[in-house]
């Protein structure tokens, strides 16, 4: 039996400023790039890190001592001393962890302007604890000591308080301002002034309208601080200008990976309730579906497929409904993603018992229209699974010649580990010339066009168009079997559906 061959290896590569500009480098490291080298955050050793990594921004927080010293540190206290409160020189008295003393906002300037052609300055002025006034006099001196180095055009300034970041546009209309606090809209922003907005990604995932509505105002979008892999996709999907990050590194492979891949779309199942119409249409009906399959195929029935705690569940359920006895959701992309080469990654929880079809899978739209019928068209079986044979996952081929029905198909199946309990992940990566099926970034099976002999031509590699994605649970039929009635609720559990295309 042919086991798992190759491994796909994600590796970080620090590209060039050419490269990145080219693939849109969206990354700010939050103070800086400090996490990876274990440095001091707002150090500027952490943003020299965040420069020679060609970072589209570095972030650091300003804050002002009692005698009018700006200096460069997120709390507002340093060692015990209340920022605010004490002179510069009671700071100097205390070293960060890699010996540097507490930066002066202008050395950061210098530093950060020094051999930098890529990355820019994220300046934060942190609120006053003392009054709105003095916020407000950190602001004015800030933009003076900006001028005076002549650093105007590399910095970007930020603030959870507003009357800072007006004061600034009063100042220089034309400045870059961002907006942190979560409680304003793009448009209320808009209107006084301030040119973009950073807020927490929990702010985005409650309010997803305010992303569109900040594009159609052309204004900046940035959000902070996006550190899980999941949100970072999240936010590539939705094209943000930029990502802030304790994580540049990872956030740099999902930018620029060793593989080439790009995220084109997906589908984290983030907003509760019936799945997004933008993304999903269905099937529907209980006509067996050449297989003899019993379910009747429901649209937007919550009772079948239902958006909760971040998961997308598709559930079969003993019911009778119309001529059948049993309910399911066959969810399609048809009209909403038809790709053609690329990848395609669903990670998912598969249901048990006796009787259970889950299927991950495609299909061309030419067999929507007519134009083809099965099997000249082509399916790709990405994953099928029948609750007779526990934890056997197939993965399959089929067209004209090498189908099922005639035993032929280009097929595999292995016995793998725990796919009821836990999730793992199924997909393809599909070219011109082959389609590679891939368990939990592994391969799992390959199958190249023209393979031992087999006919090039569409009624052999059918394989040279655009397909849509099919997710369902069927029950019974040829292949599913004999039904256990005691498997119900019977649910597939998806995590994630994302698809990729090569640069």
């Amino acid at each position: 039996m042919i086991k798992v061959i190759s491994v796909i290896l994600f590796v970080f590569a620090l590209h060039s400023a050419q490269t990145q500009s080219e693939n849109k480098n969206i990354v700010v490291a939050h103070r800086g790039a400090w996490k990876a080298d274990n440095l001091p955050e707002n150090s500027i050793a952490s943003l020299s890190k965040a420069i020679e990594m060609k970072c589209a921004g570095a972030e650091f927080d300003v804050r002002m001592t009692a005698d009018n010293v700006l200096v460069v540190n997120h709390d507002p206290d340093f060692f015990g001393l209340k920022i605010e409160k004490v002179k510069y020189e009671a700071l100097t008295a205390h070293a960060l962890k890699n010996g540097e003393k507490i930066p002066t906002l202008e050395s950061y300037l210098l530093a950060g302007v020094r051999d930098n052609h890529s990355t820019r300055l994220v300046l934060e002025i942190k609120p006053s604890e003392i009054s709105k006034e003095r916020g407000k006099s950190i602001a004015r001196e800030v933009i003076r000591q900006i001028i005076q180095l002549k650093v105007e055009d590399k910095v970007d300034y930020i603030s959870f308080d507003i009357d800072i970041l007006k004061e600034l546009v009063s100042i220089n209309p034309k400045i870059s301002t961002q907006y942190l606090n979560g409680d304003l809209s793009p448009r209320e922003l808009k209107e006084i002034g301030i040119t973009g907005l950073d807020y927490h990604y929990k702010v985005f995932y409650k309010n997803p309208q305010w992303i569109q509505e900040a594009k159609d105002l052309k204004m900046t979008l940035n959000v902070w601080t996006v550190n899980d892999t999941k949100d970072m996709d999240f936010f590539l999907t939705h094209n943000f200008d930029y990502i802030t990050t304790n994580e540049p590194e990872l956030l740099f492979t999902k930018l620029f990976p060793a593989s080439d891949w790009k995220l084109i779309w997906s589908d984290e199942f983030d907003d509760d309730g019936l799945p997004d119409d933008t993304k999903w249409s269905y099937d529907v009906g209980g006509h067996g579906w050449g297989n003899n399959e019993k379910q009747y195929y429901r649209a937007k029935s919550k009772e079948n497929s239902i958006i909760k705690d971040g998961k997308l569940h598709i559930i079969a359920l003993k019911k009778d409904f119309e001529q059948s006895n049993y309910t399911s959701a066959k969810l399609t992309t048809y009209q909403k993603l038809d790709l053609q080469y690329g990848k395609i990654e669903v990670k998912a929880k598969l249901p048990k018992g006796k009787g259970s079809w889950p299927a991950i899978w495609m299909l061309p739209a030419s067999i929507k229209t007519d134009k083809e019928p099965w099997p000249l068209c082509g399916e790709i079986d990405i994953m099928e699974h029948v609750g007779k044979d526990p934890n056997v996952v197939h993965t399959s081929l089929h067209t004209e010649l090498y189908n099922h029905i005639k035993g032929t198909q280009i097929t595999f199946f292995d016995t793998l580990n725990n796919v009821f309990d836990e999730f793992h992940t199924y997909g393809i990566e599909w070219d011109e010339k082959s389609i590679r099926f891939i368990y939990d970034d592994k391969l799992y099976f390959e199958s190249h066009k023209g393979q031992n002999g087999r006919v090039t031509a569409k009624e052999g590699w059918p394989f040279d168009k655009p397909y849509f994605l099919i997710l369902n649970v069927a029950i019974g039929g040829n292949w599913g079997g004999a039904i256990d009635e005691s498997i119900f609720p019977n649910e597939m559990v998806v995590d994630y559906v994302r698809v990729f295309k090569r640069k």
